[in-house]
This record gives C-alpha cells, structure tokens and sequence, in this order.
C-alpha cells in the first residue's frame, strides 16, 4: 500500500468522524484540541526556554566577577612580562657554608669551580641536608648533579657527597 493509499483513508476515515458530529460536539473537540496544542507548545518550546533564561541569569553575577579576575590577572602578566627575574648571587663558599651551618651542619671540605661546587658532609642529619637542598635551589638556583649518600647507623644521620651546579638566570 502507498502513503497516498494511506493518507487518502486517514482523511476519509476523519471526514466521517467529523461529518458524525453535532455542532456542540464539533465546538468542544475545536476547543480540546487548541488547548492540547497550546499546552504542548507550551511544554517544549516556552517552558525550557524559560527557565534557562532564569538559570543563566542567575549565574551572570558570577561570570562577571569571573570575567573582572581574568582581566585583572591579564593586566598583571603584561606588566609582569617587561620585568627581569632578580638576579641571583654568584656562587661562594660562604654561601654554602652559611647555609649548612644554619641547619646544624659542618662541611667536610666544600670545593667551588665555575658554577659547580663540591660538598662533603659527615655525619649529617639526612633531614637536614634535604632541607639545606630544597632552600638551596629556591635561593640560589642550584642543583644537585651528583649526590652519594651513605646511611649511618643512628637514625637519620648519612656521610654525603653533593656535586651541585648553579644554573644561570635568563
């Protein structure tokens, strides 16, 4: 069967519903039917644009505090972007030597050459020396290329040997 077939009887079949019908029959079914439509209308297309209006709305007050941050965090980095990193302070022995004396540590023998420094400690706290490290790199851009660490019996305590190297700043 073709959808004309189809059609042309769908037609027929609804002409001799409404053909069966007094006025008063005709007019609440007229009026069923708009209301229905009105109400589906409604439901999928006013109703969800409603409220997402409503919802977007609401979250405009935070997006625009959102949008100002930005704005002033694009402000900082371009002024931030004709700034030098401070220059840091050229390797010395004395550096090195106050560090590790400021946490409780006695070099061995600390050698300096160029950029690179050679530090032996005995009998060191491990903490201690990590700690001296991590405050090292921070301050003075310094990083370890070598280490050999040897644990001691007591608790925390190591013979260590650094080969630290001092990167330049751009």
């Amino acid at each position: 069967m073709s959808l004309k077939t189809t059609l042309n009887r769908s037609a027929q079949s609804l002409s001799e519903f409404w053909g069966a019908r007094n006025a008063r029959e005709r007019r609440i079914l007229t009026v069923g039917t708009a209301v229905a439509l009105i109400a589906l209308i409604y439901l999928l297309l006013i109703d969800p644009a409603l409220a997402g209006r409503t919802s977007l709305n609401a979250g405009l007050p935070a997006m625009r505090q959102q949008v100002a941050q930005l704005q002033a965090l694009s402000r900082e980095a371009a002024g931030m972007s004709g700034q030098q990193a401070p220059a840091v302070a050229p390797l010395s022995r004395e550096t090195l030597e106050a560090g590790l004396n400021g946490r409780g540590m006695k070099p061995q023998n600390v050698t300096l050459t160029g950029d690179v420094a050679r530090v032996q400690l005995s009998s060191a706290s491990f903490a201690g020396l990590v700690d001296w490290l991590d405050e090292m790199q921070k301050t003075a851009l310094l990083t370890v290329v070598e280490a050999n660490i040897v644990a001691l019996d007591q608790p925390d305590m190591v013979n260590a040997t650094l080969t630290l190297r001092q990167q330049k700043s751009e």
